[in-house]
């Protein structure tokens, strides 16, 4: 594995308090209720799955700090850009309409907008994607995320899967395992390793080490399940999970991805500070190869003190400013860099926790 090749970061990031972008969500809602709202996965339309708590702003400084050799950052934002970010050559904001087909525009579905982002000109061949509410937690070698042959991924700590088809009440990765296996089953041809059997478990919610050529060919590998995910607008109980599942489980069966174990934490916004996991991040600060911090607030108001102490509390831990932030004397201002880039804009798109922790169950990813 070379050691000097770059590998990059690409965020997902929205800011659900934007007027604008509250008024196009509340017309895709209305439009899809009246056609096959019924599909919806639970909460795939509650306020806490697209606010803004400033987690991107504490993800970028734990980057800089655990990571700081990283390459280039690509934030992916539906036309929006946090106004506290400042103009750095080592990011670029990349729009939907530049990245994915202007009839599959507007989506709420994050993984119908992941399903793109291997797509973004001048990503490197290994690459992190992350969520703005994933933290690497303690100094990242990259020994533990990629081999030479391809990435390493960790098991969630949920409960196994049951066998069986996709169920509507059931959360997005336990249908996203079932939908994986059930193609691996139907196409034994895709599956190189004669010994592979399925492991009815999800993965964990965490920084997804990524190789852009094993996206590309799987695009072309199972196009109905690309196609199948990119025609959401808000997440769908029935539609595949790509890069969360999919990728991860058909590495596996085709030897380019191996498990292992990672100490990680989960925090929840929903649960008193004492009890949400936030304590075992300050504890082991330094020592988590990352911690995920997961808002289930659903439709609580935007001042909730929950969300305060969250904040509060990535500040104490995260208190430096990354290189991508305004300075102080300009951070009041919400008007958007001219420019975050110097690179060039994206061409439009034509076609474990260890054994003592225990993740809850009201995660929700």
């Amino acid at each position: 594995m070379d050691s000097s090749e770059a590998v990059d970061i690409v965020y997902l990031w929205v800011d659900g308090s934007d007027p604008v972008w509250r008024r196009k969500r509340q017309a895709a809602h209305q439009r899809l209720n009246a056609a096959h709202g019924a599909s919806m996965a639970a909460y795939a339309n509650v306020e806490g799955r697209f606010r803004d708590n400033d987690e991107l702003r504490y993800s970028l400084r734990a980057l800089e700090r655990f990571f700081p050799q990283h390459g280039h950052v690509y934030l992916v934002t539906d036309g929006q850009t946090p106004a506290w970010l400042g103009e750095h050559a080592g990011l670029t904001v990349v729009d939907h309409r530049e990245l994915m087909p202007a009839h599959t525009l507007p989506t709420f579905d994050s993984c119908h907008i992941e399903s793109y982002i291997h797509r973004i000109p001048g990503l490197s061949e290994r690459y992190f994607y992350c969520n703005d509410d994933v933290f690497f937690g303690a100094p990242v070698q990259l020994a533990d995320w990629f081999w030479e042959g391809g990435v390493y991924a960790g098991w969630s700590n949920e409960p196994a899967v049951s066998h069986g088809p996709m169920e509507q009440g059931a959360d997005a990765l336990r249908n996203a395992c079932r939908q994986s296996i059930g193609w691996l089953d139907a196409n034994p041809q895709a599956v190189a390793l004669p010994h592979y059997r399925h492991t009815l478990k999800t993965f964990s919610h965490a920084p997804r080490p990524m190789r852009k050529s094993v996206l590309m060919r799987l695009e072309h590998l199972a196009p109905e399940l690309f196609a199948s995910v990119r025609s959401t607008v808000f997440r769908t109980w029935d539609k595949p999970t790509i890069v969360s599942d999919f990728v991860m489980r058909w590495s596996l069966a085709n030897g380019v991805a191996r498990m292992r174990d990672y100490a990680y934490a989960y925090v929840s916004t929903g649960q008193t500070h004492a009890s949400s996991g936030m304590e075992r991040v300050i504890q082991r600060f330094g020592d988590l190869h990352f911690f995920c911090i997961n808002d289930t607030l659903d439709n609580a108001p935007a001042d909730d003190p929950r969300l305060l102490q969250m904040r509060q509390a990535l500040q104490a831990l995260f208190a430096v400013q990354s290189r991508y932030e305004r300075t102080e004397g300009s951070a009041g201002s919400c008007s958007p860099p001219a420019s975050l880039a110097k690179r060039p804009r994206v061409a439009p798109c034509t076609g474990s926790e260890e054994a003592h922790g225990q993740p809850p169950n009201w995660v929700r990813l």
